[in-house]
């Protein structure tokens, strides 16, 4: 006859279930889950555009992560927060190891992006350049498109002690430039790269070598927009030198009303890019 439930109970070690050991803290667990998705960017039976694509999404998975998450633990320690979640992990605790294991995943996907994905595009016929690649050519027709279709959209704010830091909106692409006027005094002035113009500018598209298949394959090249600016961000500024350019993107860390309760668990944490805070910059993949 079969031990019943309650007897197989009590001959079971007893546990301790406030034991933080038991626990895996929820922070690095949802780091955990976006290395499952850089796993399926370096996978490679998945389709090329696919790990592309797999790419893009843990880049928005960390920047949402940092927003909101991170934001919260570091009000937590500015707060002085004592109650501790399940795992036992303070705030300062918990921001150091995913400062650790974040700084690995951006590294390993800079990595698989480097190594695996623009060779591959390459292989495929996608060629995404460096401006410093282009030809005379190439760097004429970068120059008519900047002409026609970017310099019309393109408002450089100067910030110095007679104006205030330019509002920078959230999870935008910048350019900060240091200009020196005619008086040999250096300003500094920031250009927003239009997000309403395509990332990737295309340049040309030729055909490759004859395929065995009779087929000729098209290769098609792109350069990054913000090369675009950079490389002829003196016509926005007329009569001044153009000393250093620095590209950058920043995102907000103030969550908006309700605020967290307890130990960090939230009611809802949602941003906007109309808060106002400071702006932490960071180069994106």
């Amino acid at each position: 006859m079969s031990e019943s439930t309650d007897a197989i109970l009590e001959k079971s070690p007893k546990i301790d279930l406030s034991d933080p050991k038991l626990y895996i803290n929820r922070e690095l667990s949802m780091l955990e889950f976006q290395r499952r998705v850089l796993e399926e960017a370096r996978d490679e039976s998945n389709p090329l555009l696919e790990r592309v694509k797999f790419l893009a999404i843990l880049g928005s998975n960390l920047d949402e992560f940092f927003m909101v998450r991170v934001a919260g633990l570091n009000k937590q320690v500015d707060a002085g927060v004592l109650d501790l979640p399940a795992d036992g992990m303070t705030p300062a605790e918990q921001l150091a190891a995913i400062r650790k294991l974040a700084l690995q995943l951006m590294t390993q996907a800079r990595e698989c992006l480097r190594d695996e994905i623009m060779p591959g595009l390459n292989k495929a016929g996608i060629h995404v350049l460096d401006y410093v690649e282009l030809k005379d050519n190439q760097c004429e027709s970068m120059k008519s498109y900047f002409e026609e279709v970017v310099f019309p959209v393109l408002t450089p704010l100067a910030f110095d002690p007679g104006h205030p830091f330019p509002h920078i909106s959230n999870l935008s692409l910048n350019l900060a430039v240091m200009i020196r006027d005619q008086e040999g005094k250096d300003r500094f002035a920031r250009i927003k790269v239009p997000s309403t113009l395509p990332r990737l500018v295309p340049i040309k598209r030729s055909s490759g070598s004859v395929r065995k298949d009779g087929t000729v394959p098209y290769h098609h090249y792109f350069v990054w927009l913000e090369q675009v600016i950079a490389a002829n961000i003196d016509m926005l500024f007329p009569g001044m030198r153009v000393i250093e350019i620095w590209p950058g993107g920043g995102w907000y860390t103030e969550l908006l009303a309700p605020r967290m309760r307890g130990n960090g668990s939230f009611v809802a944490a949602f941003w906007d890019d109309t808060v106002t805070g400071q702006p932490e910059y960071r180069y994106r993949l």
